[in-house]
């Protein structure tokens, strides 16, 4: 089932990350530099990208219905654009990226939906942000909260891509973009919860839930319903234009 609201939130989204991505190729295909995007800010900016994608991805899962075909078309997605970026600029190259990510969090919800379902959301949501925090250095190799390291894992964890997909990334690896399965899932998770627990507060005052995510912006509805053609064709759309831009 499709709620106009989630598609107008995920098409303000994609918005963020198309501007985001243009500002990318203006600073690595020109002279144009500016400071403040590869520090704090910048970065704040990618993440609320990210975390946003996830978490109305963790929402939305519950609300479709042909789980296995999504996940799978997703997933494939994420491989064709590591194979073309492979093939087309290897220096920045896209593996375990987000498309990956999510593909690989739809399939692995199917077979865990039939318990998490009867966890309350709360906990859910509790627990999730919990685990995502802990997780959060996996990839440099420890546990621990923010700076705060807890744990050293250990280095023979983190050899080989399946462990990289996982979260335990071998030193050598490189990817442009990479979203791990650890720690990112639990962020997935908690979007899954939120979206059960907003479900049972609607229905507890009496409100439809149908009724409130009826509510839209077309044309950020319209961008959301095609967000995943959108993210494929975006960033060659961009790049070529501030190419040809530069060229003159």
């Amino acid at each position: 089932m499709r709620y106009p609201l989630l598609d107008s939130i995920r098409g303000a989204v994609l918005i963020s990350m198309i501007l985001y991505h243009g500002v990318w190729d203006l600073t690595a295909f020109t002279e144009t530099s500016w400071d403040w995007y590869e520090e704090t800010p910048g970065y704040l900016w990618q993440q609320s990208i990210c975390w946003s994608f996830i978490l109305l991805s963790g929402y939305c899962w519950s609300l479709g219905r042909h789980h296995l075909k999504r996940g799978l078309t997703v997933f494939g997605a994420g491989i064709l654009v590591s194979l073309v970026t492979l093939l087309v600029m290897p220096e920045e190259r896209i593996l375990f990226g987000i498309l990956t990510f999510l593909g690989s969090a739809m399939l692995i919800l199917i077979p865990l939906d039939h318990i998490l379902r009867k966890v309350p959301a709360w906990v859910g949501i509790a627990g999730s942000l919990l685990l995502f925090s802990l997780l959060r250095n996996i990839n440099d190799g420890y546990l621990g909260f923010g700076t705060m390291e807890l744990f050293r894992l250990p280095e023979v964890l983190y050899q080989g891509m399946a462990a990289t997909w996982l979260g335990f990334k071998e030193a050598e690896f490189f990817s442009t973009d990479y979203f791990s399965l650890l720690p990112w899932f639990f962020l997935f998770l908690c979007g899954y919860f939120i979206q059960k627990g907003v479900d049972k507060w609607l229905r507890e005052r009496s409100s439809e839930p149908s009724n409130i995510m009826k509510r839209e912006i077309p044309a950020l509805s319209l961008l959301g319903r095609h967000s995943l053609e959108i993210y494929l064709i975006h960033q060659p759309v961009l790049t070529g234009i501030v190419m040809a831009w530069n060229a003159f």
